[in-house]
């Protein structure tokens, strides 16, 4: 539990700088220290490309006359060095972005593609001879590098994360509903970064707590300022307005010091990412408008082509696999190779899912048993703890997710995505309530969000929850993360695999 504060008991005003001060050293540190490491590989992945794409032109055309090369040379650092500031102009540092979520890689992507385009329109219009190959290597190798090189810092972040380290401290500011709920969210994404340290409600009650948390409610919504020096925290969490009048939040903000906090407002909203939100100042108001959910037109035709593209390719490359599992079914147990099953697409309508047989041959009749047995018959996500039905080939098959190698054809045939709501049988889909039932407005898919997110060992509660935040704010870039981290589960299943 964390240590209480008691803001009456707290020094002069004298200690609160002093320690507001070091609070800001070491945030100014984390951020700074941060922001160079990721400086250092990208120039590292930058140089990297563009040296393979010199290398490979020097080798393939190894005699060449002082200018061609002095050209290729002046080009190559022009380069590196504009490849380094548009990532930088782009915000792909922005420490607000670093660490968690799509946007990082979605704008390290975007910056490079903006940028090429830029090297190629100069080098027409100044009718330098380019070679394309140059630009076929470098761009390509870069963004695999540079992606490569952020997962990394990635993973080292979120470890120093997961253990306090290198992230902002949290005041939450507003209702005690509504902290709790921003909270809850928060610290159930530690690798996010906002560490909690304290709350500050309309009511205060001296040694509580926020309700459904171990956070500390250090003072009312009037002792900001004093609860951020004493909890040394740098970033003020605005949870909801019924409190905190519009005059109120402006000077709230006007009391914090630029150089050393962050004032952030959580809407009343959750599960909606960033594409989906523009903020519009109208009349002095910064109005956020919210997207509707959509998977229609060119988004539609975007996800189709990758299924397409993605089910040939792994099909292709995986024929062997595919055989081999299909022998192994054959003699390990009695029964057919594949196993066929009803399961509910998109917009409710059923099609014939394919799989390898993992399960004893009368498997399905021994369900609803089971299901009564360990009291989950009512809960819409049919899934057996230590499933006896399951055969020992199968159980190998299972846990490194070879028994779903088929839904490939599913993909191919447009009946299932890549990437989606996990499909599910009539009878699940009979309990689902109106919540539930948006997971049907796109196609399941052979894997998704909460499959990487924990698989069979999450809730049907946590399941929907990132099913639908998976609906709500499709893109192609999570469906490459997802796949990328399926991937990683298949190769090194953990113990939720199965």
């Amino acid at each position: 539990m964390r240590a209480e504060v008691d803001l009456v008991a707290e020094p002069a005003a004298t200690t609160y700088a002093v320690r507001a001060a070091s609070a800001t050293a070491r945030a100014r540190h984390w951020t700074v220290r941060y922001a160079r490491i990721l400086l250092l590989t990208d120039l590292a992945a930058v140089i990297a490309a563009v040296g393979i794409a010199v290398l490979i032109w020097a080798i393939r055309a190894p005699h060449h006359h002082p200018g061609p090369v002095l050209l290729y040379v002046g080009v190559s650092i022009a380069t590196m060095l504009g490849w380094v500031v548009a990532l930088s102009v782009s915000g792909t540092r922005d420490v607000r972005i670093i660490g968690f979520g799509p946007a990082e890689y979605r704008k390290i992507l975007n910056s490079s593609l903006a940028f090429f385009g830029l090297v190629a329109v100069v080098a027409y219009v100044l009718d330098w001879d380019l070679a394309r190959g140059y630009v076929l290597v470098a761009l390509p190798a870069g963004v695999v590098l540079l992606l490569l090189g952020r997962w990394l810092c990635r993973k080292w972040l979120t470890a120093q994360r997961l253990h306090g380290r290198f992230s902002y401290r949290v005041l939450l500011v507003g209702s005690e509903a509504a902290s709790m709920h921003v909270a809850q969210n928060l610290e159930r994404h530690p690798a996010a970064g906002y560490q909690i340290v304290g709350a500050c409600v309309p009511q205060r009650s001296l040694g509580g707590l926020l309700k459904g948390t171990d956070i500390p409610v250090v003072g009312t919504v009037d002792d900001v300022s004093d609860a951020l020096a004493a909890l040394r925290a740098d970033t003020v969490v605005v949870t909801s307005g019924d409190e905190l009048p519009p005059n109120r939040v402006r000077e709230l903000g006007w009391d914090l010091d630029p150089a050393r906090h962050q004032l952030v407002i959580a809407p009343s909203l959750s599960g909606v990412a960033g594409p989906r939100l523009r903020t519009h100042p109208v009349a002095g108001l910064p109005l956020i408008h919210v997207d509707f959910p959509t998977m229609s037109g060119f988004s539609r035709l975007v996800k189709r082509l990758f299924d397409i593209v993605g089910s040939s390719l792994l099909i292709i490359i995986g024929s062997p696999v595919l055989l081999a599992v299909a022998i192994g079914v054959k003699l390990s147990s009695p029964g057919p190779i594949f196993y066929r099953q009803e399961r509910i697409g998109r917009y409710g309508k059923p099609f014939g899912m394919i799989k390898f047989r993992s399960m004893v041959r009368d498997a399905d009749k021994q369900l609803a048993i089971l299901l009564a047995q360990q009291g989950t018959a009512e809960v819409p996500l049919f899934k057996v703890t230590d499933d006896p039905r399951i055969t020992p080939f199968g159980r190998f098959i299972r846990a490194h997710s070879l028994d779903e190698l088929p839904q490939l054809f599913n993909v191919f045939l447009g009946q299932m995505s890549l990437v989606g709501p996990r499909p599910q049988v009539a009878a699940e889909v009979a309990l689902y309530d109106d919540v539930a039932h948006r997971r049907l407005i796109m196609k399941p898919g052979m894997s998704g969000l909460w499959q990487v997110s924990g698989r069979s060992s999450l809730s049907w509660e946590e399941a929907l929850r990132f099913d639908l935040y998976y609906v709500e704010n499709w893109s192609l870039t999570q469906d490459i993360l997802i796949l990328v981290r399926t991937a990683k589960a298949v190769i090194a299943p953990g113990g939720a695999a199965h």
